[in-house]
């Protein structure tokens, strides 16, 4: 990718503690600010371009599949009616891109950082403010944000008589903290409404930043609303303008469910319309993820493969899982599972349910078998 910078702005943060939650605590000062000539000769190019380009090709899902995922889509929040020019960080953002000076570039970016500095938790480090173009596609800039913390207690090879010197303030790639804007959701496609936003640490402090940016729900949340709407409409339909009582007890039942934490199987639908229902999903998101505990087993795979290699049945009062496919693969922690020779599914079925001990097991193998040879021993070699 060719980036061609036009600003960049420098800050270092200072804080009383690791971590700041107190304004008074705070401090900043900006180190310098850099047009496309002074980058291209200093020695901050080396350490951000690979950044620029690892920021834009960075994979983010509109919809992750967990709260808290370190990339996320966000979008700027407006009233109904209004459009973007009325939310606040785009204006912010939108100045910095418009910026026709150094002088101009400087004090916007200022502004931003002092608006950073209130956010709940900040701590020590560089924050950059990056306008760069990305010649292969795109006349308009995109702006960067970075905060890089500082690396605590990072030592360098001097010379060879002091040997180690000391470095008060390192920052390292590997804990960037990023905004992009605007969001290119596919190559040579802008989204001016969207900005991406990278921040591996729990403490989403740019999240706090973005006062007026809002984020997708996470996949299990959307999912788990159509589900829920999926079963309200099969009620409607069932009772359509009857059932009173009972259609009540269901709608009931069905908000109970859908607010547990951790649910059990509720054996309401047939199998069949248990598959459309999957398939309605999976047709929306062919990986959708899948995942279920049976008793203290853990099983992930996923939507789809619901039907086709996993499979739910009950045998004997007991809730049972097949799970079909052509060969097993085994990880870390050998065992002498790994040595069997699996039974045919039919000489297991009347174990299920059975409670049988071990040795009914070995008796039952033994009658349902070919009989052993005299003298024949077939006990394990340890």
């Amino acid at each position: 990718m060719d980036f061609m910078l036009q600003y960049l702005s420098f800050f270092v943060i200072h804080t009383d503690g690791e971590q700041s939650t107190s304004s008074s605590g705070r401090r900043f000062k900006h180190y310098q600010t850099l047009d496309g000539d002074d980058y291209d000769d200093s020695e901050i190019k080396k350490f951000l371009d690979e950044e620029f380009v690892r920021i834009v090709k960075r994979k983010v899902e509109r919809n992750p599949n967990t709260a808290n995922a370190p990339t996320k889509v966000g979008r700027f929040m407006v009233e109904p009616g209004y459009e973007l020019d009325s939310n606040q960080n785009y204006n912010l953002f939108q100045r910095l891109r418009e910026a026709d000076s150094k002088e101009r570039f400087i004090g916007i970016a200022d502004e931003l950082v002092r608006i950073y500095m209130d956010t709940s938790a900040v701590r020590g480090g560089a924050f950059i403010v990056a306008l760069s173009k990305l010649n292969t596609f795109f006349d308009t800039p995109f702006l960067f944000l970075l905060k890089c913390d500082f690396e605590p207690k990072i030592a360098r090879i001097s010379d060879e008589r002091s040997l180690i010197s000391h470095v008060e303030m390192a920052i390292s790639a590997r804990s960037i903290k990023s905004i992009q804007y605007p969001h290119m959701p596919e190559e040579g496609i802008m989204e001016p409404w969207e900005l991406k936003i990278h921040q591996a640490s729990h403490a989403r402090y740019f999240e706090d930043f973005l006062k007026y940016v809002s984020y997708e729900k996470p996949l299990p949340e959307v999912i788990g609303e159509q589900v829920v709407e999926m079963v309200h409409q099969y009620i409607a339909d069932k009772w359509q303008d009857e059932g009173g009582a009972e259609r009540s007890e269901e709608e009931n039942a069905v908000e109970v469910w859908a607010s547990s934490e951790k649910r059990e199987l509720q054996e309401w639908w047939s199998h069949e319309q248990v598959e459309a229902a999957s398939a309605a999903l999976v047709e929306q998101k062919p990986d959708l993820p899948f995942s279920f505990k049976l008793d203290a087993v853990t099983v992930k795979g996923l939507l789809s493969d619901f039907g086709g290699s996993i499979h739910f049945a009950k045998h004997n009062g007991r809730y049972v899982v097949v799970i079909e496919g052509d060969q097993f693969q085994f990880d870390r922690g050998m065992s002498p599972i790994e040595l069997l020779q699996p039974r045919e599914l039919t000489d297991v079925l009347p174990l299920i349910g059975s409670r049988v001990s071990e040795q009914d097991v070995d008796s039952y193998d033994t009658q349902s078998n070919a009989v052993q040879r005299d003298g024949e021993d077939d006990s394990p070699p340890w």
